[in-house]
């Protein structure tokens, strides 16, 4: 594997060739949709999309260590997440997802 030869930040410098193992259906999903052409830059912005992902959640992790969420406010945020999933609106053919996508 390539390595640079100072670090940059997720998302920052040159392009390196390496190489990794992919399940084969995430190979021809990827395939499917980007071509063989875009297959390297795919790959390259959903691995920064979960670098942001961890980072987003460490930093969480270390925010409810310091200030912990009282139980009674857990469960109702989780009581109007219900509400809201079950709205009728969300209940027609296109139902949660389209909503989610929009």
């Amino acid at each position: 594997m390539s390595m640079p030869e100072r670090e940059f930040a997720p998302g920052d410098g040159p392009a390196a060739k390496v190489s990794v193992s992919l399940r084969a259906g995430n190979i021809r999903a990827v395939r499917e949709r980007v071509g063989a052409r875009g297959f390297s830059a795919y790959v390259d912005a959903a691995v920064e999309r979960q670098i942001e992902r961890d980072l987003l959640e460490e930093a969480l992790q270390a925010n409810e260590a310091s200030r912990p969420i009282p139980q009674s406010m857990r469960d109702e945020a989780a009581e109007l997440f219900r509400q809201v999933k079950s709205a009728p609106e969300l209940q027609e053919e296109d139902g949660w997802r389209a909503h989610e996508a929009g």
